[in-house]
């Protein structure tokens, strides 16, 4: 995601200027014709069964009377018969969309295990000001011309950025809810418009507590428009206190089924990779892209499967009479030695592979107290194999990324009741087997 300090001060200095501006021309809606064509029913797009002609790297595309350009990114042995997951990720002020690209579209790309096509527009002077609607007939254009070439689930699209990226991400869902299935917002504020911003899109929200660009305020009342309109119950969540280095997020309730609100805070400044346990950020160690590909990865297809069911009959063969055997069966006991989970200390650490992609994996952890009574935190200790190194961790704060590695609990989740349980999550490079062993647990 390149170095993000330098960014900072023309961040802030546009912040000024475009707030200043926000509530006239940035609000500038997009002429029906524009809005018709990406607005309808969901289906396979045209693209679906064609031999592609766009390939990976910079496309350009004429939009709005201008020369625009994109980076498109396709999944490792492209099936044109197969309907992909589609993610538009926006860069930030000053920023790129060689940048989004480089950084794996905010870490997406090596989760996604080649099920999603990427998309990195690029913005008009390295931004998104979307004068008069400009930008969000860009993002028409690119659709428009991404599907009728490459086969996309049109239940099956999300948008993300931070900073000024996050804002035209906010202003996307603003204007087309029904086009997109999920949006995620890092560090973003009402910069790039909201034309419309009354119908309902599942949403999270990334903000840092202290952040000196964009205060959290701006990330809260974009957070705001969509709990009001996903009918959730409204809530003041939880926000990390400073130097904590953590963050905690909070999924709210009473919202509208297949419309849910995340809001994710954490104790740090304008960034979009924060680490838990340090106040220096890092692409690679960062949970924040873990955990908008779980709240992505949440929705599943509505779209119904092009392949016809087999037309073959069921066979007309009795099945066999022969009756079953009489031998009883042995009355040895089972094993009664417990899997090997980590069980000293009053509690058990049980892992369980949730992805895997060429280079990395994805895993996930449930700590469960075996006591009688309360915790008030808890360690997990784990071995990973040779070439294995935590990238990411969610929901714990690790000590270590190879060999030996310890994860606590995170500020939130180290009281358990008896019985209780929680999970954290990771990601790491390496191959995936053999999986991380001699897992122990300990609660305090």
């Amino acid at each position: 995601m390149v170095k993000h300090r330098q960014l900072i001060p023309t961040i802030a200095a546009a912040a000024v200027l475009l707030a200043a501006t926000v509530g006239g021309v940035l609000n500038g809606g997009l002429s029906a014709t524009a809005e018709a064509a990406t607005n309808g029913t969901l289906a396979a797009t045209a693209g679906c069964g064609k031999a592609p002609t766009l390939t990976n790297g910079t496309r350009t595309i004429s939009s709005s009377g201008q020369n625009r350009s994109y980076i498109l990114r396709m999944p490792d042995g492209y099936d044109r018969n197969r309907q992909y997951r589609l993610v538009v990720g926006f860069h930030w002020l000053n920023g790129s969309a060689q940048n989004v690209s480089s950084a794996g579209y905010y870490g997406l790309l090596p989760l996604s295990n080649n099920s999603t096509i990427f998309v990195a527009p690029q913005g008009i002077d390295a931004g998104w000001a979307n004068t008069n609607g400009r930008d969000l007939t860009l993002f028409d254009d690119i659709l428009r011309q991404v599907e009728n070439d490459l086969c996309v689930d049109t239940s099956q699209r999300f948008v993300l950025g931070w900073s000024y990226g996050g804002a035209m991400s906010y202003a996307v869902a603003c204007a087309r809810p029904t086009v997109v299935r999920a949006v995620a917002v890092l560090s973003g504020a009402q910069l790039s418009g909201c034309s419309g911003g009354t119908q309902p899109v599942p949403y999270f929200g990334i903000h840092g507590t202290h952040d000196s660009v964009l205060n959290i305020s701006a990330g809260r009342s974009l957070r705001d428009t969509f709990v009001r309109n996903n009918g959730c119950t409204a809530q003041s969540p939880r926000e990390p206190g400073l130097n904590t280095f953590t963050h905690i997020t909070t999924t709210y309730s009473g919202c509208r089924s297949g419309f849910p609100v995340q809001w994710a805070a954490f104790d740090g400044d304008h960034t979009p990779s924060p680490v838990d346990g340090s106040g220096t950020p890092n692409d690679s160690r960062t949970w924040t892209s873990g955990e908008i590909w779980r709240f992505f990865s949440q929705f599943q297809s509505t779209t119904p499967p092009t392949t016809a069911p087999p037309t073959t009959p069921p066979p007309t063969t009795p099945p066999p009479t022969t009756a079953p055997p009489t031998t009883p069966p042995p009355t040895t006991p089972p094993p009664t030695t417990p899997p090997p989970t980590g069980g000293p200390g009053g509690c058990t650490a049980t892992y369980k592979a949730v992805n895997s992609w060429p280079g990395g994996f994805q895993g996930e952890v449930t700590v469960a107290n075996t006591s009688s009574g309360a915790t008030t935190g808890w360690a997990v200790g784990l071995s990973l194999g040779s070439g294995q190194a935590i990238s990411s961790v969610w929901n714990g704060v690790n000590t270590g990324t190879t060999g030996n590695v310890t994860v606590r609990n995170a500020a939130y989740n180290g009281a358990l009741p008896a019985n209780g349980s929680t999970t954290f999550g990771f990601t790491a490079t390496g191959n995936g087997s053999p999986p991380p062993g001699n897992i122990t647990c300990a609660i305090s």
